[in-house]
Protein backbone atom coordinates (compact mmCIF):
# COMPACT_ATOMS: atom_id res chain seq x y z
CA UNK A 1 0.00 0.00 0.00
CA UNK A 2 2.79 2.34 0.86
CA UNK A 3 4.57 1.56 -2.42
CA UNK A 4 1.45 2.39 -4.46
CA UNK A 5 1.29 5.74 -2.68
CA UNK A 6 4.89 6.51 -3.71
CA UNK A 7 4.10 5.56 -7.30
CA UNK A 8 1.11 7.92 -7.39
CA UNK A 9 3.19 10.79 -5.97
CA UNK A 10 5.96 10.10 -8.49
CA UNK A 11 3.45 10.09 -11.36
CA UNK A 12 1.88 13.35 -10.22
CA UNK A 13 5.21 15.12 -9.81
CA UNK A 14 6.44 13.79 -13.19
CA UNK A 15 3.27 14.99 -14.90
CA UNK A 16 3.55 18.47 -13.47
CA UNK A 17 7.32 18.77 -13.94
CA UNK A 18 7.29 19.31 -17.73
CA UNK A 19 4.70 22.06 -17.46
CA UNK A 20 6.69 23.81 -14.74
CA UNK A 21 9.92 23.33 -16.67
CA UNK A 22 8.40 24.70 -19.86
CA UNK A 23 7.04 27.75 -18.02
CA UNK A 24 10.46 28.41 -16.48
CA UNK A 25 12.15 28.05 -19.88
CA UNK A 26 9.69 30.46 -21.49
CA UNK A 27 10.26 33.10 -18.82
CA UNK A 28 14.06 32.70 -19.07
CA UNK A 29 13.95 32.91 -22.86
CA UNK A 30 11.79 36.03 -22.72
CA UNK A 31 14.20 37.67 -20.30
CA UNK A 32 17.26 36.73 -22.34
CA UNK A 33 15.84 37.61 -25.77
CA UNK A 34 16.80 41.03 -27.10
CA UNK A 35 13.77 43.23 -27.40
CA UNK A 36 14.81 45.39 -30.35
CA UNK A 37 16.81 43.27 -32.78
CA UNK A 38 17.31 39.71 -33.85
CA UNK A 39 20.85 38.35 -33.91
CA UNK A 40 22.33 38.96 -37.36
CA UNK A 41 25.10 36.38 -37.16
CA UNK A 42 24.74 32.63 -37.27
CA UNK A 43 28.31 32.19 -36.00
CA UNK A 44 27.33 32.76 -32.38
CA UNK A 45 27.08 29.05 -31.63
CA UNK A 46 29.74 26.40 -31.23
CA UNK A 47 31.97 25.50 -34.17
CA UNK A 48 30.55 23.13 -36.72
CA UNK A 49 32.04 20.58 -39.10
CA UNK A 50 30.85 22.84 -41.91
CA UNK A 51 33.44 25.40 -40.77
CA UNK A 52 36.08 22.89 -41.91
CA UNK A 53 34.60 22.04 -45.32
CA UNK A 54 35.34 24.03 -48.47
CA UNK A 55 33.92 23.61 -51.96
CA UNK A 56 36.42 23.01 -54.76
CA UNK A 57 35.48 23.04 -58.46
CA UNK A 58 37.26 20.42 -60.53
CA UNK A 59 37.44 20.88 -64.31
CA UNK A 60 38.40 17.72 -66.18
CA UNK A 61 40.12 17.66 -69.61
CA UNK A 62 36.77 17.55 -71.43
CA UNK A 63 35.69 20.80 -69.71
CA UNK A 64 33.11 19.22 -67.39
CA UNK A 65 32.84 20.97 -64.03
CA UNK A 66 32.24 19.19 -60.76
CA UNK A 67 32.02 20.77 -57.30
CA UNK A 68 33.38 18.57 -54.52
CA UNK A 69 33.61 19.10 -50.75
CA UNK A 70 37.09 19.04 -49.22
CA UNK A 71 38.11 19.01 -45.56
CA UNK A 72 40.59 21.60 -44.36
CA UNK A 73 43.91 19.89 -43.64
CA UNK A 74 43.62 17.01 -46.09
CA UNK A 75 45.42 16.91 -49.40
CA UNK A 76 43.76 17.83 -52.66
CA UNK A 77 44.44 14.29 -53.90
CA UNK A 78 42.60 12.78 -50.90
CA UNK A 79 39.59 15.07 -51.47
CA UNK A 80 39.45 14.11 -55.16
CA UNK A 81 39.88 10.42 -54.37
CA UNK A 82 37.07 10.47 -51.77
CA UNK A 83 34.73 12.11 -54.29
CA UNK A 84 35.50 9.83 -57.23
CA UNK A 85 37.71 12.20 -59.24
CA UNK A 86 40.43 10.13 -60.89
CA UNK A 87 43.80 11.86 -60.82
CA UNK A 88 45.87 8.77 -61.43
CA UNK A 89 48.36 7.25 -58.99
CA UNK A 90 49.30 9.40 -56.04
CA UNK A 91 52.82 10.62 -55.50
CA UNK A 92 52.33 9.30 -52.03
CA UNK A 93 55.33 10.57 -50.14
CA UNK A 94 54.77 12.88 -47.20
CA UNK A 95 56.26 16.37 -47.48
CA UNK A 96 59.97 16.85 -46.84
CA UNK A 97 59.46 19.91 -44.68
CA UNK A 98 56.77 22.22 -43.36
CA UNK A 99 57.14 25.99 -43.14
CA UNK A 100 55.87 26.94 -39.68
CA UNK A 101 56.79 30.64 -39.70
CA UNK A 102 59.03 33.07 -41.53
CA UNK A 103 61.99 31.97 -39.42
CA UNK A 104 61.31 28.27 -38.85
CA UNK A 105 61.02 25.42 -41.33
CA UNK A 106 60.47 22.05 -39.68
CA UNK A 107 62.17 19.08 -41.37
CA UNK A 108 59.65 16.21 -41.56
CA UNK A 109 62.05 13.73 -43.17
CA UNK A 110 59.48 12.59 -45.72
CA UNK A 111 60.61 11.62 -49.18
CA UNK A 112 58.32 14.15 -50.83
CA UNK A 113 56.75 13.52 -54.21
CA UNK A 114 57.47 10.05 -55.60
CA UNK A 115 55.86 10.49 -59.05
CA UNK A 116 54.27 13.19 -61.15
CA UNK A 117 51.02 11.51 -62.22
CA UNK A 118 48.69 13.64 -60.07
CA UNK A 119 49.49 16.93 -61.83
CA UNK A 120 46.83 19.67 -61.48
CA UNK A 121 46.65 23.40 -62.18
CA UNK A 122 45.42 25.61 -59.33
CA UNK A 123 43.43 28.77 -59.97
CA UNK A 124 45.85 31.67 -59.85
CA UNK A 125 43.72 34.40 -58.25
CA UNK A 126 42.35 32.40 -55.31
CA UNK A 127 43.34 33.66 -51.87
CA UNK A 128 43.89 30.12 -50.57
CA UNK A 129 46.33 29.28 -53.35
CA UNK A 130 48.47 32.26 -52.39
CA UNK A 131 48.95 30.98 -48.83
CA UNK A 132 49.60 27.36 -49.84
CA UNK A 133 53.13 26.25 -49.14
CA UNK A 134 55.26 26.65 -52.28
CA UNK A 135 56.32 23.59 -54.24
CA UNK A 136 59.45 21.89 -52.90
CA UNK A 137 62.37 21.04 -55.16
CA UNK A 138 61.41 17.37 -55.29
CA UNK A 139 57.87 18.22 -56.42
CA UNK A 140 59.21 20.48 -59.17
CA UNK A 141 61.62 17.74 -60.32
CA UNK A 142 58.79 15.18 -60.51
CA UNK A 143 56.58 17.52 -62.56
CA UNK A 144 59.46 18.23 -64.95
CA UNK A 145 60.32 14.52 -65.23
CA UNK A 146 56.76 13.38 -66.01
CA UNK A 147 55.36 16.28 -68.05
CA UNK A 148 56.51 18.11 -71.18
CA UNK A 149 57.70 21.71 -70.88
CA UNK A 150 54.64 23.06 -72.73
CA UNK A 151 52.33 21.35 -70.17
CA UNK A 152 53.94 22.91 -67.11
CA UNK A 153 52.68 26.28 -65.86
CA UNK A 154 53.40 28.45 -62.80
CA UNK A 155 50.14 27.09 -61.31
CA UNK A 156 51.26 23.45 -61.77
CA UNK A 157 51.26 21.38 -58.58
CA UNK A 158 50.96 17.75 -57.54
CA UNK A 159 47.60 17.17 -55.88
CA UNK A 160 49.12 14.95 -53.19
CA UNK A 161 51.40 17.80 -52.08
CA UNK A 162 48.72 20.54 -51.82
CA UNK A 163 47.08 20.86 -48.40
CA UNK A 164 43.53 22.27 -48.37
CA UNK A 165 43.08 25.44 -46.30
CA UNK A 166 39.95 27.41 -45.33
CA UNK A 167 40.57 30.17 -47.87
CA UNK A 168 40.36 27.72 -50.80
CA UNK A 169 36.56 27.83 -50.74
CA UNK A 170 35.44 28.26 -54.36
CA UNK A 171 38.86 27.44 -55.81
CA UNK A 172 38.99 26.04 -59.34
CA UNK A 173 41.32 23.15 -60.12
CA UNK A 174 42.01 22.11 -63.71
CA UNK A 175 42.98 18.48 -64.30
CA UNK A 176 45.03 18.13 -67.52
CA UNK A 177 44.98 15.04 -69.75
CA UNK A 178 46.50 12.13 -67.89
CA UNK A 179 49.73 10.41 -68.72
CA UNK A 180 49.31 6.75 -69.60
CA UNK A 181 49.88 5.06 -66.25
CA UNK A 182 48.22 1.69 -66.71
CA UNK A 183 50.69 -0.06 -69.00
CA UNK A 184 51.52 -3.50 -67.56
Amino acid sequence: MLSSCFIRVARLSAASAPAATMAARRSMAAAAAPSTAVSSSFNDGPPSVFDKIVKVTIIDPSGARRIIPAMVGQTLYAACDLNGVDLGPSSSGPPQEKVRSTTWTEPLYGEGAASGFDHVLLQGGNEGVEIVEPAHDNEKKMIEAYWDADEIFPESRLASQVEINAKMDGMVVYVPDRIVDDIP
